[in-house]
């Protein structure tokens, strides 16, 4: 996966908003995440399937930053 690739995930992460990263259940939030990224730029099959298991694996850390979020825009 290319660093331009994983660049343009995080900065979608980080512009979306912190409630639709945390409503979301873990299987419609990497839906949703690779639905974004193909509409953004037209993902091959082998970038989708890579996409869909590194967003697996980091879907604590996306949650733990979107709380970190949340909760900052409350103070």
């Amino acid at each position: 996966m290319s660093p331009l690739l994983l660049r343009h995930l995080w900065s979608l992460i980080e512009a979306t908003q912190a409630s639709t990263l945390l409503n979301l259940d873990d299987a419609n939030l990497v839906q949703w995440l690779l639905r974004q990224l193909d509409s953004q730029r037209s993902l091959n099959h082998q970038e989708a399937d890579l996409l869909n298991h590194y967003i697996r694996s980091k879907l604590s850390l996306i949650r733990d930053l979107a709380q970190e979020r949340r909760t900052a825009h409350y103070f």
